[in-house]
């Protein structure tokens, strides 16, 4: 059973990191469908503001309360997330609240007094109402993923790509409800791994198959990234844990370190793609937040 002090911590430290991750794949969705389709471009945009007012309160409350580490390690947000938010939204026309972002790069970790019963509370509640929202969300993504499958709609995101984006609210949702109960999600080690590796072995698809054809270096690294995550996933069970999760770490922090170096160039307008700006950040902050959690399952063995 989590104490009262760490249910807060990670329910916020948690919702900091999905609940961006959750809008952003709103806006995904709400850019890439076609004007004919006003009806499903509304409920994008519905549910991407109402995670956006629910990543608002848990900033303000998580202000003082979250690890120097969950800060430091940049899965909140980035030093270009502001810039990538602003240029995207410009081009796309598609809102994003910035303020929320101005917010959070300015979040610390300090110790102060507060109403443990009280917040817990309000913390319980954040989680419960990103539950329900959640259920909306997952429900929403699949519709839109069958109406592509059917030839319905036309969305120019691979059907892939709803999959993968599914699978993270899905992940989220048994996260948020796990901590609901006061426990974290049981898992085996390679269950855990497994997931992540295959985010960040698709991510590697999805960069490769959006950038130009003539960025042929670029392109080759992306495909070499998906092909290790892919054997990390076929390996995990072979292999004892502590070799697992030190080698998903090394390669982890190569592709990190391949998108931030991709999130440079397409902000300064040095890459040939089709890869949104907030999309490349976006995947950097992943990244950054499985690193995280590869360095704790690290220490604990």
């Amino acid at each position: 059973m989590l104490t009262r002090e760490k249910f807060i911590q990670i329910s916020l430290e948690t919702n900091l990191f999905f609940q961006r991750i959750m809008k952003e794949h709103l806006f995904f969705i709400e850019t890439n469908l076609q004007p004919v389709e006003a009806s499903l471009i509304n409920e994008a945009n519905s549910l991407k503001k109402s995670f956006e007012q629910l990543l608002h309160e848990t900033v303000v409350y998580a202000d003082g309360l979250i690890s120097e580490s969950a800060i430091r390690s940049n899965e909140f947000v980035t030093p270009y997330t502001l810039r990538a938010e602003k240029v995207t939204s410009r081009l796309t026309g598609a809102g994003l609240n910035t303020m929320i972002t101005k917010a959070e790069l300015e979040l610390a970790s300090n110790p102060k007094c507060v109403d443990g019963e009280q917040l817990e509370s309000i913390v319980y509640a954040i989680n419960a109402r990103s539950i329900n929202l959640l259920k909306e969300v997952i429900a929403f993504q699949r519709k839109i993923l069958d109406l592509a499958l059917g030839c319905k709609i036309f969305v120019t995101l691979y059907p892939e790509i709803l999959e993968h984006v599914t699978w993270e609210a899905i992940y989220y949702l048994e996260m948020l409800k796990c901590l609901q109960n006061r426990k974290l999600p049981k898992k085996a080690v390679c269950e855990e791994l497994d997931f992540w590796n295959n985010i960040m072995g698709e991510h590697g698809q999805f960069i490769d198959g959006m950038l130009d054809p003539s960025e042929e270096v670029l392109k080759g690294t992306a495909e070499g990234f998906a092909e290790q995550f892919e054997k990390l996933v076929e390996d995990c069970i072979k292999e004892a844990e502590k070799q697992i999760i030190h080698r998903s770490l090394v390669t982890t922090e190569e592709i990190r370190d391949f998108k931030e170096a991709a999130t440079e160039g397409l902000l300064e307008c040095e890459i040939k793609s089709i890869i949104p700006l907030l999309l490349a950040d976006h995947v950097l902050r992943e990244a950054n937040h499985y690193l995280r959690l590869l360095r704790m399952m690290k220490g604990c063995r």
